[in-house]
C-alpha cells in the first residue's frame, strides 16, 4: 500500500490484489485553525473628560487674550464629537457668509438652475462677488424669501438682513453647522447634485479668500468654507471677521464654525480664528478616546 497526501485536497490509496485495482478517497488532512487573540475595544470616557476639561481650558485662556467677541462651535461626524463656546449666540452678522445660505435656498426653491444662474452662483461663492449676491437674494425673495427657508430647513438661530441687505443676517455658530450638516447629509428636500454643487463651489473659493477654519485642516485634508468680513462703521470702527467650512480626511469630517465682532480690524480677526481653528483641529481628537483589553476567556477563531 502507498499513502501519498496532498495538504488540502483528497489523497487516494490505491489497493492491489488479484489483478484488480481500486481507489479509496480518504479525506484530506485538517489544517489547524489560527487563533486570533481577542480584543476588545471600548471608549475611555475617564481620558475623554479630562482631555475635554485640558482643551476648554486652552481655549478659554487664548480667547481671553483676543480682541473683540468670539463664538464657535464644532462637530466631528466621524467621531460624533462636539464642542463649542457661545455657539448660539445669534447677534453677530455673518456677511459674505450668508451667500451659501442664499445659493442654498435658491436651489431648494428652483431646483435647476439656468446657465445665467449658475454663472452668478459660482461668482458668488469662489469669487464673493457682492453684485451676484444682489441678483440671486433678489430671485430668492429677498429677506422673506430667506426668513421662509431657514424656518423651513430648521435654522432658528438666524435671520436675514432686512430688504436688500443680504450682509447684514444673523445667525449663531451652531446654526452654520447646521447648514453645513445639511450640505453633507442632506434633508428637506435638498437633492443631493444640489448639494455637491455647493460643497463644491465652496472648496474652490478663491486663494486669498481660504483663510480662517482652513487652519483646522491637516496635510492632505480636503476643505470646503465661505468667510465673511465687513467693517461696522457704526459700532466703534470695528470689524465682524467669520469663518465656517468642512474639514475631511483619514478619521475626520469636522464642521467648524467661528464668528468673531468687535475686531479692530480684519487682520486682528482672521489671526484670532486661524489660532482658534489650528488649536481645535489639532486637539479635537483626543476627545475620541479607545482602551483595548483582551477578551475573557476562550480566545476566538
Amino acid at each position: 500500500m502507498r499513502v501519498r497526501w496532498w495538504a488540502g485536497v483528497a489523497a487516494l490509496v490505491v489497493v492491489s490484489g488479484c489483478g484488480t485495482e481500486r481507489a479509496l478517497e480518504i479525506p484530506s488532512a485538517v489544517q489547524e485553525p489560527k487563533v486570533r487573540d481577542c480584543v476588545l475595544k471600548y471608549r475611555d470616557r475617564v481620558a475623554e473628560a479630562q482631555a475635554r476639561t485640558r482643551l476648554r481650558r486652552e481655549i478659554a485662556d487664548y480667547v481671553a487674550r483676543q480682541p473683540g467677541r468670539i463664538a464657535y462651535s464644532a462637530h466631528d461626524l466621524v467621531t460624533g464629537i462636539t464642542l463649542g463656546y457661545r455657539e448660539h449666540e445669534d447677534q453677530m452678522i455673518t456677511a459674505s457668509g450668508a451667500k451659501v445660505d442664499v445659493l442654498t435656498a435658491l436651489l431648494l426653491r428652483h431646483g435647476k438652475l439656468g446657465a445665467e444662474e449658475r454663472d452668478l452662483a459660482s461668482r458668488m461663492i469662489s469669487e464673493s462677488d457682492n453684485a451676484a449676491a444682489d441678483a440671486l437674494w433678489s430671485r430668492v425673495g429677498a429677506a422673506y424669501g430667506m426668513n421662509r427657508f431657514y424656518r423651513q430647513v430648521g435654522l432658528r438661530q438666524t435671520r436675514p438682513g432686512s430688504n436688500r441687505f443680504w450682509s447684514g443676517t444673523n445667525t449663531s455658530p451652531a446654526d452654520r453647522v447646521r447648514l453645513l450638516r445639511l450640505l453633507v447629509k442632506g434633508g428637506y428636500g435638498l437633492a443631493r447634485a444640489h448639494r455637491d454643487m455647493v460643497l463644491g463651489l465652496m472648496s474652490r473659493v478663491e486663494p486669498d479668500q481660504a483663510w480662517g477654519v482652513s487652519a483646522a485642516a491637516r496635510p492632505g485634508d480636503q476643505i470646503a468654507l465661505k468667510d465673511g468680513w465687513t467693517p461696522r462703521p457704526f459700532d466703534h470702527h470695528t470689524w465682524t471677521v467669520t469663518s465656517y467650512g468642512r474639514i475631511t480626511g483619514p478619521g475626520r469630517d469636522l464642521l467648524l464654525s467661528i464668528q468673531t465682532d468687535l475686531q479692530p480690524g480684519e487682520g486682528q480677526g482672521i489671526q484670532a480664528i486661524e489660532g482658534l481653528a489650528k488649536l481645535i483641529g489639532y486637539r479635537l481628537s483626543s476627545l475620541h478616546q479607545l482602551k483595548t483589553r483582551p477578551c475573557s476567556g476562550t480566545p476566538y477563531v
